[in-house]
């Protein structure tokens, strides 16, 4: 294997060393759009057999016994563990070479990206060198909604002129609990809130029961 290692922080490794399923196979992701490649798999004889044996040897079990048929699946993992390193590694330069072919490495920000997300016009992927058109309409899009929020928040405004700002209310219910969005009487129960009234000589706020004005000592 070359002494330069490619691809060292954007692959899995799905590699099986044991069973009837043992092989090496390798997961490769985009770094900017996440999607995955996986490099074909490839069978892992040695440890396939190794696999093989120890079914066959638990199904027969209560046949050889217990000291021969350990014998044989100890000697079976053993020649899948010793050649396993040199096969993973083999494996390895493989899937490298292949997803050479499906990925590019982008000279800036030094990612691995797919075809999609690749510039080739400029040798850099999407995020260092965007797609003029594309950035076009997506400023577009982001002026367009910036005006129109401008105007809804101007709108929102001169709506907010009218709102009585004045008034307390009540947002929870005391009685039961409802939210009341400032409602004067409880949407759940029913229940008069606090709101003051004004009093007719001064115009200051009367609480609400009150029988006389606290600012002017008017009878209500």
């Amino acid at each position: 294997m070359s002494s330069e290692i490619y691809f060292s922080n954007n692959y899995r490794d799905l590699c099986e060393q044991h069973g009837t399923g043992a092989g090496f196979q390798f997961e490769f992701s985009c770094q900017r759009c996440h999607d995955n490649w996986r490099s074909p798999f490839e069978p892992f004889r040695t440890g396939q057999v190794a696999g093989w044996v120890n079914k066959g040897i638990n199904a027969v079990y209560g046949l050889i016994g217990g000291n021969a048929t350990n014998g044989i699946s100890n000697a079976a993992d053993g020649l899948a563990g010793a050649n396993w390193g040199s096969g993973r590694d083999s494996a390895f330069e493989r899937a490298i070479g292949n997803a050479q072919q499906h990925f590019n490495r982008c000279a800036r920000c030094t990612d691995y990206v797919c075809g999609r997300c690749w510039n080739p016009e400029q040798g850099l992927c999407q995020n260092c060198a965007p797609d003029t058109a594309a950035e076009a309409v997506a400023a577009q899009r982001r002026g367009l909604n910036d005006l129109v929020s401008q105007r809804a928040y101007e709108q929102g405004q001169q709506a907010g002129q009218s709102f009585d700002v004045d008034t307390p209310r009540q947002l929870v219910c005391p009685q039961c609990r409802t939210e009341t969005h400032g409602t004067p009487f409880c949407p759940g129960c029913g229940h008069r809130l606090a709101v003051q009234n004004d009093c007719g000589v001064c115009n200051k706020p009367v609480p609400d029961g009150a029988a006389f004005c606290p600012s002017c000592g008017a009878r209500r």
